[in-house]
């Protein structure tokens, strides 16, 4: 049965508090449905999702600030139906029924999310396809190993920062920071990094009451780029969208820009953060990747699995009448990408602690036409980010209780406001020259972390009474070599301890056990 919202016929009707009344922080809202913010959905998002899950299966109906309905859509399919289905389910926020009667203002919290731009994320068909094509040509032109050693180099100077100090916030110092520098360099604004940068990108998508400040701060910065590009072109990202044939305005461009900067950021600082906080907070994962059972790249992959850097996307807008999920959803209506509770979804993954090594059927990056273009350099940076700063700092120690860390959330996702850790304080090293990126998988001994749980070494037992050596014979006398060390062999040395090498001396040695067999001595 569909819950009303409560402008349908038949909501529940009473006085409703103002959105800056104290009772907007309760998790119920008008009509008896849950705020998709505020304090409940901020500390345990998660625990929402369950409960929505239980009381209105795959699509359930939310409010978001100021108690604006929407959908929510947590299933796996109905969120790839709706993703997949542009004709149904509409990019254009302008169709929202709620902008039309003017139940959303300009001011909004969420208005830098929604308000419609001359950019690809809010466009279909044929205007999708010119500026989705200028988007996707121009990431192909990115030279990914120039990434990556930009990446190392700027981890390393990052990691000089802190290293004499003993302990660091990877949030604040680390997480935050490397994306923003590699996205400036990338678009072609290095010097347009810092942390006002920094903190605009991060406030404009909680929904604050700066955010819509934050956005203009941000859409500055990148006007005045394209500005010196249409003037100046070079070998950047700015200069390849200007330059594309599908000759798009300033504004397009300065948009364009935007929407890539703040969304790769935003997701890229988030993941980092997570791969981190799970190296630090769960010893069986941090002893698989240490151990060399799972790769930095195969850690990113779970942690977009479990905790994915955009929990949802808002929106999608209905195009007519349909059903999804056994709602009835109305021309007009807002839906929400549920890309968190999508993974958790119990009919895809029934068991959340199964190994998904190898499995990118997440939603981490949404679905569809509208899928994200630059995932691949989102992974890059923290590939390599977060492989860089475990080499130089293997040691790395949770400073707190893991109770201790606290979230921040809005309506995207959520990130960790804090990750102090400890590790033993070093000399900075040159970053002049990025380290090599050529290295095996086999050398990942180099910068194999610890568990944070301390182990005890295990009392070695008395060995057995060696066994009376038989007489050799023919191939038998092979078996019985030793090496020159006067270890035992293989099969015996093989408890409690790694064989060691053969001396330099063994191929004389064999040649002599070899020499007296065929003489017969």
């Amino acid at each position: 049965m569909t819950t009303p919202f409560p402008y349908e016929s038949g909501a529940a009707q009473g006085s409703f508090p103002p959105p800056e009344c104290p009772a907007h922080g309760l998790g119920i809202g008008p009509g008896g449905l849950r705020r998709f913010y505020g304090p409940e959905a901020e500390r345990d998002p998660h625990g929402l999702y369950e409960k929505l899950r239980a009381e209105h299966g795959t699509v359930a109906p939310v409010l978001l600030h100021g108690d604006v309905p929407a959908w929510l859509v947590l299933g796996h399919s109905e969120n790839l139906h709706m993703t997949r289905t542009p004709s149904q389910f509409s990019r254009d926020s302008r169709r929202w029924r709620a902008l039309q009667d003017g139940s959303v203002a300009p001011d909004h919290p969420l208005a830098p999310i929604f308000t419609w731009q001359p950019i690809c994320v809010f466009a279909d068909g044929a205007t999708h396809e010119r500026q989705r094509g200028a988007v996707t040509d121009s990431m192909g032109r990115i030279d990914t190993r120039g990434v990556r050693r930009h990446v190392n180099r700027y981890s390393n100077r990052l990691v000089n920062d802190f290293c004499q100090e003993g302990r660091v916030d990877l949030v604040g110092q680390f997480a935050e920071r490397l994306p923003m520098m590699v996205m400036c360099a990338i678009i072609g604004m290095p010097e347009e990094y810092n942390d006002r940068m920094v903190q605009a990108a991060r406030d404009m998508t909680r929904g604050t009451a700066t955010a819509v400040a934050s956005n203009a701060y941000v859409l500055e910065a990148l006007t005045r780029l394209v500005q010196r590009r249409r003037r100046e072109p070079a070998d950047d990202f700015a200069t390849w969208l200007i330059e594309h044939p599908a000759r798009m305005n300033d504004q397009e461009v300065s948009e364009h820009l935007r929407l890539i900067l703040i969304a790769s950021y935003e997701a890229t600082a988030n993941l980092i953060a997570n791969v981190l906080r799970m190296v630090l907070t769960d010893p069986r994962f941090r002893a698989r990747l240490s151990g060399g059972h799972m790769t930095v790249p195969e850690a990113v992959e779970q942690t977009l699995w479990d905790e994915p850097p955009f929990t949802a996307v808002f929106g999608r807008w209905a195009v007519g009448d349909t059903e999804l999920g056994g709602k009835q959803i109305k021309a007009g209506d807002a839906l929400i990408v549920g890309i968190a509770p999508a993974n958790t979804d119990p009919v895809v993954r029934p068991d959340l602690n199964a190994d998904m090594a190898g499995n990118r059927a997440h939603l981490a990056f949404s679905g569809g036409p509208h899928e994200c273009p630059g995932q691949d350099i989102g992974r890059a940076i923290a590939d390599v980010g977060v492989d860089a700063l475990l080499m130089r700092l293997p040691d790395l120690e949770l400073a707190v209780d893991e109770s201790e860390l606290q979230w921040v959330g809005n309506i995207m996702g959520r990130h960790l406001v804090e990750l102090p850790a400890d590790f033993a304080a070093r000399a900075p090293q040159d970053d002049r020259e990025p380290p090599s990126m050529g290295k095996p998988n086999t050398q990942r001994q180099d910068w194999e972390v610890q568990s944070t749980v301390r182990h005890t070494a295990p009392t070695p037992g008395r060995p057995p009474a060696p066994a009376p050596a038989p007489a050799t014979t023919g191939a038998a006398a092979m078996t019985a070599i030793v090496d020159e060390t006067g270890n035992a062999p293989a099969a015996q040395s093989a408890v409690g301890h790694i064989p060691q090498q053969r001396g330099r001396s063994a191929p004389a040695r064999l040649w002599r056990v070899v020499s007296r067999w065929w003489s017969g001595d």
